[in-house]
This record gives structure tokens, sequence and C-alpha cells, in this order.
């Protein structure tokens, strides 16, 4: 298991088109791959759970990945969110 907190940057948070390209990432990959926000855990590879967390500009995640891809999983996904998810 890998983790790492990253800070959502992009201006509108995680609505439906950044969370769509969250998933898209997340699906790419063998590794179970979830998020933290507080207390609140959510699947990224579900678009629902991703907009069920309601993670709006500034706040702050842990992307937790468990799997034989974690390390490379991990990094993909620290890196679309640092890229602003298409925004």
């Amino acid at each position: 298991m890998v983790s790492q907190k990253v800070k959502i940057t992009n201006p509108t948070g995680l609505h439906l088109r950044p969370a769509g390209i969250f998933c898209n990432m997340a699906v790419k990959f063998k590794s179970r791959i979830t998020f933290q926000k507080g207390t609140m855990s959510a699947n990224a590879k579900s678009v629902l759970s991703v907009l069920g967390a309601c993670v709006k500009r500034g706040d702050e995640i842990e992307l937790i990945c468990e799997g034989e891809d974690e390390g490379e999983a991990l990094a993909a996904m620290v890196k679309a969110i640092e890229d602003g998810l298409g925004e």
C-alpha cells in the first residue's frame, strides 16, 4: 500500500468533468485506488463515489493505492491532479 496527500488546485474541484478524467485515469490500473477527505473514503474508480465526496478547490485528499501496480498508479493520479484534471 502506498499513499500521498495532494491538494486540489483546479478552479472547480472534482465536479463532473474533472471527476470523469480522475476516474478514467484510475480505471487504467489494476490496483485498488481510493482517497480520503477527512473521515470520508471514496472509490477513485467510481464517478458517483468521487462526486459524492464533494471535493472542492483547496481541499486536501489522501490517495491510497493497493495492488501490483500501486506505485505507478499513485504517481499517475498525483500527476493528473497536479496538472489540473483537464482544467
